[in-house]
């Protein structure tokens, strides 16, 4: 009996969304959105640039994370332009890579007005083709072939570059809608007749630039099921991306568990929605942009019902005016907020109120030494975020100390 396909997802938040304009994650933020993502039990995180110096050493920690078994789960994928050179030269910086994506414009807009004469449509192919096989010879277990600007690339070209991309070695396509130019019909009929035609599973990577990006990337995974490949959502926490934003993480997950019609798509069987209130949460701080009030799920509005009719009706049988259960979203819990004395670890932190607040988190120190190299780092941590640091991150950084030194180590 043959495989139903899978729709997974792959989250860019560490690549894409920390793109978007104005704002960034530290290196130990990113790590703690990989640590929650690989809670969440999502597939594969595309965790950074290999050729950007000053992301090198998070790139290594976190791959050595990988080697401790600290995440249960995900993988970690770099992102690189579709360049024999930047391959090599990204193998040296991160030696370890294992799963990456290469990506190179194809539609006429870009080979034209964005390489200006230096590739042409054979030569963008000649390139891509020599930086997959690169990667695969120094040991990528699967590469991706992102074809940027897809929804405007000629389609008979398009599957020309990616029928190439699966000879080269390519696991995967993705399909960039680069500029969130499709539309829910366009993106669906586009990615069947391309997933028919190549037969690989495709990335589904959309822009919200029409206020589409969760309907357009639903249909495209639903195109590549109902062509037999399986799927690979794009995603980032809280929405966040270049522009208006890619897809977010929460509201595509709950379009295909609960959206009509979705019932018979098979959804990643690992994913624990139950953390989707935490990680949320969690980005929010971190990237400094509070949730909109109305997030699908997230939003502090998302279960209130202030109306007489749709109170009495959510009293009486939440499905009267709730789709999905608030409690499996990880939603419910009080919060507690400090209203007395609060001791907090910071940069100028001593060694008195620093065993305070770990003792608060049940951490104990085996002794001095170790508090006060726990101690350093904690003061480091906060320099580094530039804000206070979460009880999570103080646990990280308590059970990984070595790890979060070269997080937080930068060699210009």
């Amino acid at each position: 009996m043959a495989k139903k396909p899978t729709i997974y997802l792959l989250d860019v938040t560490n690549r894409d969304g920390v793109q978007t304009s104005r704002i960034c994650l530290s290196k130990l933020q990113k790590t703690m959105i990989n640590w929650y993502l690989d809670q969440m039990g999502i597939f594969q995180s595309e965790f950074g640039f290999p050729l950007t110096h000053h992301e090198t050493n998070y790139l290594n920690a976190n791959l050595e994370l990988v080697k401790l078994k600290a995440f249960s789960r995900i993988r970690l994928s770099g992102w690189l332009r579709a360049t024999k050179g930047d391959v090599k030269t990204a193998f040296k910086l991160v030696p370890d890579l294992k799963y990456l994506n290469l990506s190179i414009s194809t539609s006429d807009q870009m080979i034209l007005h964005k390489f200006k004469g230096k590739l042409d449509h054979q030569s963008v192919i000649k390139e891509m083709q020599e930086a997959t096989h690169e990667a695969i010879k120094l040991g990528v277990e699967s590469v991706g072939v992102n074809a940027e600007d897809a929804s405007r690339t000629n389609l008979d070209y398009l599957i020309e570059f990616a029928l190439k991309a699966k000879e080269a070695g390519a696991k995967r396509i993705r399909y960039c809608d680069t500029l969130g130019c499709d539309t829910p019909f366009s993106i669906y009929e586009r990615i069947k007749l391309l997933a028919e035609a190549v037969k690989l599973p495709i990335e589904v990577h959309c822009h919200n630039d029409l206020g589409l990006v969760i309907a357009n990337s639903v249909a495209g995974a639903k195109a590549a099921s109902d062509a037999g490949v399986d799927s690979y959502i794009n995603t980032c926490v809280n929405g966040m991306g270049e522009r208006a934003g890619n897809a977010d993480l929460v509201s595509v997950i709950l379009a295909i568990k609960y959206g009509q019609g979705m019932q018979g798509y098979q959804l990643d069987q690992d994913l624990n929605l139950k953390m989707a209130w935490k990680i949320c949460k969690y980005a929010s701080y971190a990237f400094g942009v509070p949730i909109p009030i109305n997030q699908p799920g997230i939003g502090a509005n998302a279960f209130a019902h202030e109306s007489g009719i749709h109170a009495d009706g959510a009293l009486k049988d939440r499905r009267n005016y709730e789709l999905y259960d608030y409690e499996g979203l990880g939603r419910g819990e009080p919060e507690i907020i400090e209203t007395g004395r609060n001791i907090t670890a910071g940069e100028y932190s001593g060694i008195k109120g620093f065993r305070n607040v770990y003792e608060k988190l049940e951490v104990v120190f085996k002794d001095d030494q170790e508090a006060t190299k726990i101690l350093e780092l904690v003061r480091y941590a906060n320099v580094h975020n530039q804000k206070p640091l979460v009880d999570d991150e103080l646990n990280f950084i308590a059970k990984y100390p070595d790890i979060a030194h070269k997080i937080f180590t930068m060699t210009p």
